[in-house]
């Protein structure tokens, strides 16, 4: 189960609105996530507003010791890839949201997915 859209486009507020006029945002409804499509030169760039309010980065070396609601986002992904990464809020908190980063295998395109599963009460 994951959050509806609306709650989703409330709880990422911070990160959609510091990269507006940066990206376009659209709905993925094959995720149930917030996708956005650019060059990997502006990787840097985007990395940083992701960091802001993204307080893990996991990795297909590191994956495995993440915590299980990190492990069902990956999972609703498909899994980590070589050079694919997955930043996450804080698990402990009440409300969870991950971004899939998806290098294309042109090495000119990055595509960015937020989503979150909704979390068992």
């Amino acid at each position: 189960m994951h959050l509806k859209k609306s709650d989703l486009e409330k709880v990422s507020r911070e990160v959609l609105s510091a990269s507006q006029g940066v990206f376009s945002w659209r709905w993925d409804p094959r995720f149930e996530a917030f996708l956005a499509e650019f060059s990997a030169d502006n990787r840097d760039e985007f990395r940083a507003i992701l960091e802001r309010d993204f307080s893990n980065v996991w990795d297909s070396s590191n994956i495995r010791e993440a915590p299980d609601i990190v492990k069902i986002c990956n999972n609703n992904f498909g899994g980590l890839r070589s050079g694919q990464l997955l930043f996450t809020t804080d698990p402990s908190q009440d409300v969870f949201v991950c971004g899939a980063w998806w290098p294309w295998g042109d090495g000119e395109t990055i595509s960015l997915r937020i989503a979150s599963p909704a979390k068992e009460l």
